[in-house]
């Protein structure tokens, strides 16, 4: 008879289910690919997923080839929502019990799909759509989408006398989508890989429309080196830049505190893309000081700080607030 100790040893040694298999064409570094491989590693092998065109379509699935190992629908770039709910319906129909999932960047998902995403949601569908943001339109040129960040530097918002960068500050997409009142919408971010993986599992386990947006890295449209980009997740967090919650049918429930807040700059500074804010410029100290400003919100606004015993444990949450109370 096998003991618990011996149990615990074998469960170490099984290999993890990999939805997404190496040997892709991502970019050394890459976000996006990080966090799709926790997503499905998380979700197990009873899913099926309608994925957007985007980066993530384009490098796991060069013709021939796929790096998928589950079932796996290429959507347009603005109808994975649309795309997933048939999936989900038709499945239902079928008496079948194998989740849905939707993927699709920050440009198929804050803009060209908003449209069915919010069908999707309103409709009710049993679908967790899973956005990877990487704040921009790194496909097809790095092109500002409504998710990049205010100030930032791309192909379509470049820096120059009449601004510093996008002018615009980043959409609060995970608002909009919890204001449809579903029972789960949250953020996170490929620094804290098993607080995604929580997250996957509690979104899993919900029968209804969830969502999660994950914050990703790119080297290429950011302007950092590849074995950057979980130092740059994390500050980017740590700064309060990218706050990381959960809310339930459209309140707050949970955030990630920060016992030591990072000031913007120290994120700003990794990535070309904030390379005109450090300018011997006036106009550039304006725009760091609003950066400053947006971080110190969302601090307040959320209730992020935290104290010197709010720490991140190996599971990413160690200690939130839920309802302004705090607990383990």
């Amino acid at each position: 008879m096998m003991t618990e100790s011996t149990i615990s040893d074998l469960r170490k040694k099984q290999p993890r289910f990999r939805g997404l298999e190496s040997g892709h064409r991502a970019c050394l570094g890459c976000g996006e690919a990080l966090a799709a491989r926790l997503v499905t590693e998380s979700a197990g092998p009873d899913v099926m997923v309608a994925n957007a065109t985007g980066c993530l379509e384009i490098f796991t699935t060069p013709w021939p080839e796929s790096a998928w190992r589950i079932p796996w629908v290429h959507s347009l770039f603005e109808n994975a929502g649309a795309v997933a709910a048939g999936m989900e319906a038709a499945l239902k129909a079928q008496g079948k019990s194998t989740k849905v999932l939707a993927f699709g960047g920050d440009g198929g998902t804050f803009d060209i799909g908003f449209q069915a995403l919010s069908g999707m949601l309103e409709r009710g569908h049993n679908v967790l759509y899973v956005c990877f943001d990487n704040e921009a339109y790194m496909n097809t040129g790095i092109q500002r989408s409504s998710s990049t960040p205010h100030a930032a530097m791309t192909t379509t918002s470049p820096p120059g006398k009449e601004r510093m960068g996008k002018r615009h500050l980043k959409k609060d997409i995970v608002s909009i989508v919890a204001a449809h009142h579903i029972p789960y919408a949250a953020t996170a971010s490929v620094a804290y890989p098993s607080d995604i993986r929580k997250k996957v599992r509690r979104a899993m386990a919900i029968d209804g429309p969830t969502f999660l947006q994950i914050h990703c890295p790119c080297p290429l449209g950011w302007g950092h080196e590849g074995d950057q980009s979980i130092a740059v997740a994390r500050l980017a967090v740590q700064t309060g830049l990218f706050p990381i919650i959960e809310l339930e049918r459209g309140g707050l429930a949970n955030v990630m505190p920060l016992p030591h807040i990072q000031p913007v700059k120290s994120y700003l500074k990794l990535q070309q893309r904030f390379r005109h804010l450090f300018a011997d410029d006036l106009r550039a100290k304006e725009e760091l000081e609003h950066i400053q400003a947006i971080a110190d919100h969302n601090i307040e606004i959320y209730g992020l700080k935290g104290g010197e015993k709010d720490a991140f444990d190996s599971e990413g949450m160690d200690t939130v607030r839920r309802g302004g109370m705090r607990w383990a």
